[in-house]
């Protein structure tokens, strides 16, 4: 059996304000492990290839372990209304970055 370590796990916030902890592989984006905990308010269309924005989150929590977002990040995170400082989008987010304390919140909808 291979063992694949783990990201630190960190808290997601859904649009309803349920709070859960999430964890994933480290080689896996935010986006898959948020993703993969079931929660559905995450729609990610392109599937992580930042070509969209339906996986924007607000890093509440632990961006300080982060890098900036890339001019592909940065531009397509322009395209939402809810843009704040603490946006990023999920699948640009590795979660070997991802440190203790991070907290996420889902983004609302475009």
């Amino acid at each position: 059996m291979f063992y694949q370590p783990l990201g630190a796990p960190f808290e997601v916030i859904t649009r309803d304000g349920e709070r859960l902890d999430v964890e994933g592989a480290a080689d896996a984006s935010v986006m898959e492990a948020i993703r993969d905990a079931g929660v559905d308010d995450l729609r990610a269309m392109c599937g992580g290839c930042c070509s969209c924005a339906t996986c924007h989150v607000y890093v509440e929590a632990g961006r300080e372990n982060l890098p900036p977002p890339g001019p592909d990040e940065d531009d397509l995170l322009d395209s939402s209304a809810w843009r704040t400082d603490q946006s990023r989008l999920s699948c640009q987010l590795a979660m070997r970055d991802i440190g203790p304390g991070c907290r996420i919140r889902i983004a609302p909808e475009d």
